[in-house]
């Protein structure tokens, strides 16, 4: 099963325990929960376990949820986690700060259990189409998916990196992620949130994409294009490209119109 089809994991920081319980017993029923007991414990917890969506006081010990949702929304790590602050606060400028933090919801306390549960699923729902609308659409470029600058930034580098080993064949998930300066671990989780791919499905995805629009350009024949895009068995690149398109490489040929194979 795919990271995204597990059941999400939240995260929830919040320094006062009787809170924390709370909102935990309120979700835990639909979500896996994971508790933090101030902003720093929340940092830690959240690189170390990528959540699918993370919960927030503002008002912490050692880090605030102001500063908490900072780091996390300038982390490639995890940039495109959604974060919901809650506060005690009712000032408008409370809420202006804490959306300029980079926080994707905010509500204040005390709160409608029904109305967090609508949030978490809203914003859950919203990466997941981000995520489905990545993986049908037959293109190189990031920018109609992403959600942060941040986001931005790391999937034009990935990119890069993986167009730059694009003919290497031993190009591996591993290689990918010490280019990247992540961990494999964080680097399937990062792509998972954001494309719906793993780090090897990603290279390969994007392989075969490029295979597609060289065939369209006419640059070769297919097993031509085949080594071009780092595959050496042209058997294995028909089988993905048909797996991939729907058609091997010779039919997508023929329905561009072109006669060369």
């Amino acid at each position: 099963m795919k990271f995204f089809e597990e059941v999400p994991l939240i995260l929830i920081v919040e320094d006062n325990n009787d809170m924390r319980q709370f909102i935990k017993e309120n979700i835990q029923m639909s979500y896996k929960v994971i508790e933090a007991v101030d902003g720093e414990d929340g940092l830690n917890k959240g690189l170390e376990n990528i959540p699918d969506l993370i919960i927030s006081d503002v008002l912490m010990p050692k880090l605030n949820g102001y500063e908490f949702c900072t780091k996390i929304k300038t982390d490639e790590r995890t940039s495109h986690i959604p974060v919901i602050l809650l506060t005690s606060k009712a000032e408008s400028n409370s809420r202006i700060k804490g959306l300029e933090t980079g926080a994707d919801d905010y509500l204040t306390k005390p709160f409608n259990n029904a109305e967090l549960l609508s949030r978490i699923k809203n914003l859950i729902d919203q990466r997941k189409k981000l995520r489905e609308k990545f993986s049908k659409e037959i293109t190189l470029e990031p920018r109609d998916v992403v959600v942060t600058s941040t986001d931005e930034k790391f999937l034009t580098r990935v990119l890069e990196i993986v167009e730059k080993n694009l003919s290497n064949e031993n190009f591996s998930a591993e290689d990918f992620a010490e280019n990247v300066g992540m961990s494999k671990t964080h680097l399937n989780r990062k792509l998972n949130a954001l494309t719906d791919v793993s780090a090897n499905e990603f290279i390969r995805t994007y392989r075969l994409k490029k295979a597609a629009r060289l065939l369209s350009g006419r640059s070769g024949n297919i097993s031509e294009i085949a080594y071009e895009v780092g595959f050496s068995n042209p058997s294995y690149f028909a089988e993905s490209f048909k797996k991939l398109f729907g058609y091997s490489p010779s039919e997508y040929l023929q329905k561009q119109g072109s006669s060369f194979s």
